[in-house]
């Protein structure tokens, strides 16, 4: 009887016909993981340079004319969700400000246009960094915010916020006015 045990142990330790596959069940669910993973993060990367071109495109649209109308305004903000297709438009907010700093360094919001967010009262402040304007001169200042949802939310990482600021002087005049 004994010796028919030592030849069942001798059996099982030797056999190693289901080793691959305890290996690869241990594995897998890592490496699907790392896989998704990294297709979420060039996602995300990818929708980041999108709003970076968006916010370029915007402040090069409005930079380049001298008065902005109502109607080409709201064909420049309808601008900022192609640019970032094909992802949802939905959680896309811009806002579109012309700011001036006057003779005596005040800066004052001229007009203010938005999406998604609430625009700046005319007559108002803006947050500028310093050394973006001059006296007597104007910038157009775009903001393009984007709430990004990702596919992780059991793992904590359901969703982040990128933005960016892109700010641009007139090309045409010192101010770009709105009619």
């Amino acid at each position: 009887m004994i010796n028919a045990l030592k030849r069942a142990m001798k059996r099982i330790c030797g056999d190693h016909r289901g080793a691959s596959a305890v290996e690869f069940a241990l594995i897998a669910p890592f490496m699907i993981l790392l896989y998704l993973g990294a297709v979420e993060i060039s996602l995300a990367l990818s929708i980041d340079r999108k709003i970076t071109s968006a916010a370029s495109a915007l402040a090069d649209l409005v930079a380049q004319d001298d008065v902005i109308t109502d109607s080409e305004m709201d064909d420049i903000m309808n601008a900022g969700g192609v640019i970032i297709a094909p992802f949802n438009t939905a959680p896309l907010q811009v806002r579109i400000t012309s700011v001036l700093m006057n003779g005596s360094d005040e800066v004052r919001v001229q007009w203010s246009d938005a999406v998604g967010m609430t625009a700046y009262a005319a007559g108002g402040s803006a947050p500028v960094p310093a050394g973006v304007l001059q006296r007597n001169r104007s910038v157009i200042m775009v903001e393009v915010k984007y709430r990004y949802d990702t596919m992780f939310s059991e793992l904590g990482v359901s969703q982040f916020d990128i933005s960016e600021v892109f700010y641009l002087r007139p090309r045409q005049s010192i101010v770009v006015a709105r009619s």
